[in-house]
């Protein structure tokens, strides 16, 4: 029986500074949250050159995260294949 997988659709945050991008990912692994810091796509911003990728469906818990432990972003976006 073939099984079909479903593509893994992923959100970015998008900061000001790459100090706040490690940081992010620092606070977010320390959670347990699955991170990987990414090349900010062009298309979607010229400000910090790192962004932080994450599960779609790991937006709430990066949110929540970021407000408790007052992590600086600019905006969370979805990263089109």
């Amino acid at each position: 029986m073939k099984v079909s997988v479903l593509p893994e659709e992923y959100n970015v945050v998008l900061f000001d500074s790459t100090n706040h991008a490690i940081r992010a990912e620092k606070v977010a692994k320390k959670e347990g949250l699955k991170v990987k810091l990414i090349p900010v796509p062009r298309h979607l911003s010229s400000d910090c050159g790192t962004a932080l990728r994450f599960l779609i469906e790991d937006n709430p818990a990066i949110t929540q995260v970021f407000e408790q432990k007052k992590v600086p972003y600019s905006n969370i976006l979805p990263l089109k294949k």
